[in-house]
This record gives C-alpha cells, structure tokens and sequence, in this order.
C-alpha cells in the first residue's frame, strides 16, 4: 500500500496543484488578488497554527525563523502573488501556470551554475527548449493583448520567486519541520499581502457563492492538503522523479481553463507547451545523472 501510495502521490499533487490557478481564476471577478491572498492566508495560518499545536510540532529558532520568512516573501509572496496579479490582469490560467512552471530550467541551468554546479549539456538543449517553448506559445497576438502589461510582469516575477525561494529553502529550510516552517512562513506572505492590498488596492469583496468556494478550495486543497501531500513525497519518494511531474500542470491546467472558462490555444501554442514540457524533462534528466553518477 504504500508503494502505491507513493506511485499515485505524484499524479495527485499534479492534479490538485494545477486546480489553484483555477481557483484564482474561479474568484478574482469578486476580489482583488492581494486581497484575496490577504484572507486566504488568515484562514490558512489559522488551521495550520491549530494543526501545529496539535501535533506539539517543534517551533523554529530565531534564525530559522528568520530563513522562513525570507523563503516564504519569495515562495509565497512573489510567487502567489505574481500568478493572482496576472490571472487578474487577463493573462490566461494555463499561461500563468506555464511560466513559473519553466522554474526547474532556471533552477537548473543558471540558479545552479551560480552556486558553482556543472551545466550539461542536456540541460542547455533544456533550456533553449524551453524558451523556444514559450516564443510559441506566445506567438499568438491575442493571447499577449489578453494580459495587460503589469500581468505580464507579474507572471514573470511569478518564476522569480518560485525559483530563488525554491534554492534559499533548499539551503537553509530544509530541516525545519514543515508545519511550523509553513506556519511562519505564510504569517510572514500574508504580512506582505496585506500591506499590498492595503497600499494599492480598495480591498472591496463581493461574497458570493463562487468565491467562498474558491476560497474554501484554496485554503483546504491548496495550502494545507497539495503543501502537506508535497513535503510527503519529498520525504518518500525520489526528488528528480517528482519534480519532472511540474512539467504536466501547465497542460492540465489548461484542460481545465478550456471546459471550465472557456479559454483556448491554437495549435502551435499547444505545440510550444509540449516543447517547454520537454525541455523540463531534459533539464531533470540532465541534472538526474551527474548525481547518480
């Protein structure tokens, strides 16, 4: 049972991860997205403090406290708020999931050549891919006019914090027990949201049907269950194997944008999320060698 818990795992996480984007997508007509990242996180931090203090987790020092915060203005801050911002400024859903799911070719190829590890050549073949991948799909004239200028910032600064919270987690989060580290981490992201929506937004919520749903979504779904489910096979399963699943969650994501909102992509668009698919296998595979090697 537990081999196949652990063969299962993956496809699960892929298929709830790539839900948030929709779930963005599901509530932002009835509020702002830092807003909405503001009170999700409320709910969030509360349940998570609950299970913490149930589970008598063992609370970090200062100076992790410290790396936690840090990681989680990038992983959470950046990152959640990138994808809502863009979503909300029309940038499609599996759009603004293809792009910070390029994060294990920058990870891979330049992160990790700063930190002094090797770049094969396979990787490189990665990368080229990868870019090329994304030309195509933004080829199409009306998907770039959907997406105002500042979404597409936001979408792009949304890879940003994924791929530098991601590295600075690894180095120095990476033995803090997760719920507590989580826990601080999403106070410190919900600080940040809520400074935001004050600073530029009204903070108007129109409560309806749709967006608690949403909201019930992404805080049961997303930040407690496909977080916990993450860190779960981080533990049990092995890290390549995993991380070569993000390549399916812009294409799932899409399916569900298409027969849920009705947002469609040509076929060399399609095309070109099959090229940025593959160029992430290449860059895993690539660096999958050299470590078992």
């Amino acid at each position: 049972m537990s081999r196949m818990a652990i063969a299962a795992a993956p496809a699960l996480f892929v298929l709830l991860w790539s839900t948030g984007f929709i779930g963005a997508r599901y509530g932002l007509p009835y509020i702002e997205p830092l807003t909405f990242l503001a009170v999700r996180m409320v709910f969030v931090v509360a349940i998570l403090g609950v299970i913490a203090l149930l589970s008598r987790t063992r609370w970090p020092n200062n100076s992790e406290v410290g790396h936690s915060l840090l990681a989680g203005a990038m992983v959470h801050g950046l990152y959640l708020g990138g994808v809502f911002t863009a979503i909300s400024q029309g940038v499609p859903a599996g759009i603004s999931a293809l792009i910070p799911g390029l994060q294990p070719i920058l990870t891979s190829t330049i992160a990790n050549r700063y930190m002094g590890e090797t770049v094969t050549r396979t990787q490189w073949l990665g990368l080229v891919m990868g870019l090329a991948g994304v030309a195509l799909v933004l080829h199409n004239r009306e998907i770039v006019a959907a997406g105002s200028l500042l979404g597409w910032l936001a979408s792009f600064g949304s890879l940003l914090g994924i791929t530098l919270g991601t590295l600075y987690q690894k180095r120095y989060c990476g033995h803090i027990d997760w719920r507590a580290g989580n826990l601080v981490q999403y106070i410190g992201a919900g600080t940040l949201f809520w400074l935001g929506a004050f600073g530029f937004e009204t903070r108007a919520i129109h409560w309806n049907g749709e967006l608690i749903f949403a909201m019930t979504w992404l805080v049961l779904v997303l930040s407690i269950g496909a977080v916990g489910l993450m860190y779960w096979l981080i533990r049990r399963s092995a890290a390549t194997g995993f991380a070569s699943l993000f390549y399916l969650v812009p294409a799932v994501t899409a399916l569900f944008a298409y027969f849920l909102f009705g947002e469609k992509l040509d076929a060399l668009s399609v095309f070109g999320m099959v090229v940025c698919a593959v160029g992430v296998v290449l860059v895993n595979r690539g660096a999958a060698k050299p470590a078992a090697a």
